[in-house]
């Protein structure tokens, strides 16, 4: 049986940065997907800040996700869920999405976390979690937030919307609206 660890990510995982860049930049392009490009050194600051969470199987960097705020913290984004191809269909990105939930409750209990995303399997887990669908004016209106799209391939979208919609899906939990998340 495979050994999975799943961990708020420290100093001693800024190594894996590269591998972490890598894997979002290769499922960006299979996927066609709205992954944005995250350079390995914005990875480190995430990882240096506390705000990453990083999956290992048997050693081997599994998956990652990480947050950031927005508005003095008012709001809690999760960006970059990945999931070696190698290792998807087995649940890792709940888990992985799970402790980067709770790193963001722990960290901002009264913020808002939201998230945009084009993937089915990333809606689902976020209902889960308790978050509801809501248009992109519930979400941050920082524009430093906006500018992450721009490396998207669907930015144009946005762009010609006047940010009114794209193909990603806004999700957000409140948690003056619901303090835990909903159980399987």
């Amino acid at each position: 049986m495979a050994e999975i660890k799943i961990i708020r990510a420290g100093e001693s995982d800024l190594k894996y940065a590269d591998a972490v860049s890598a894997m979002i930049d290769e499922a960006a392009k299979s996927k066609n997907s709205g992954l944005a490009h995250r350079t390995p050194e914005y990875i480190r600051e995430k990882i240096r800040e506390g705000k990453a969470v990083i999956a290992f199987v048997d050693g081997e960097v599994a998956g990652f996700c990480y947050i950031a705020t927005w508005q003095n913290c008012e709001f809690v984004s999760h960006s970059g869920l990945i999931v070696n191809p190698k290792f998807r269909g087995h649940g890792l990105a709940t888990s992985i999405k799970r402790e980067c939930f709770n790193l963001s409750r722990d960290k901002y209990p009264n913020a808002k976390i939201f998230g945009l995303t084009t993937s089915l399997a990333v809606m689902k887990i976020n209902t889960e979690l308790g978050y509801v669908p809501v248009t992109f004016s519930e979400v941050t209106n920082d524009e430093e937030f906006w500018k992450g799209c721009e490396t998207c391939a669907n930015f144009d979208i946005l762009q010609r919307t006047k940010r009114f919609n794209c193909l990603c899906v806004g999700m957000v939990f409140d948690p003056a609206k619901q303090k835990k998340p909903m159980s399987k």
